[in-house]
């Protein structure tokens, strides 16, 4: 049962999990960790560190505490980034480009918003038929020909801008959208 406060409703991302078999992150576990922590109402979707549920307290705190759980329990660090069912919406409301196929386009989901230079450092990385925007502390891209065919270098532009971050497809971020609603 839902007991939805809007106020803390939050959409959690954990950072390159279950991808290429390097850090395995169960999702039961992960819900678990997040309960240990007060959460309630939590829910996964798809098993690559996706969880929705509302939180006690501040969501900077609750970010930094699921990182350190995670540290101890798996013996590996990842970060958490989380928005608001609000934000999360308004980034795709905010995404610059035309969607033809929606598994194409992402937002990235970034720690922080990154400085001016380090956009212009970013764009010196060759995109071949990709493109990428930063708006506020999200990076949208949409891949010519899907993100398994990328033309860019996102760890190269991810370096560049110096913020950690997380990607996900439109199709993933309006299903969180949708869960984080109840």
């Amino acid at each position: 049962m839902c007991t939805l406060n809007i106020m803390d409703r939050r959409i959690v991302l954990v950072r390159a999990v279950n991808v290429g078999g390097t850090a395995k992150l169960p999702m039961a576990q992960w819900r678990e960790l997040a309960e240990s922590l007060g959460a309630s109402d939590v829910a996964t979707y798809i098993a690559s560190g996706n969880l929705v549920c509302t939180i006690p307290g501040d969501h900077h705190g609750f970010d930094r505490a699921l990182e350190s759980a995670v540290e101890e329990r798996f013996g590996f660090f990842r970060e958490v980034i989380s928005r608001s069912p609000q934000q999360v919406s308004a980034a795709l409301t905010n995404h610059p480009f035309d969607v033809v196929e929606p598994k194409f386009s992402y937002v990235t989901f970034l720690a922080g918003v990154p400085t001016a230079d380090a956009i212009a450092a970013a764009r010196k990385v060759p995109t071949g038929e990709d493109r990428w925007e930063v708006v506020g502390a999200e990076m949208h891209i949409r891949y010519a020909e899907g993100a398994g065919r990328a033309q860019m270098k996102d760890a190269a532009i991810g370096r560049a801008l110096g913020v950690a971050g997380t990607a996900r497809n439109l199709n993933t971020v309006r299903k969180l959208v949708e869960l984080a609603a109840c």
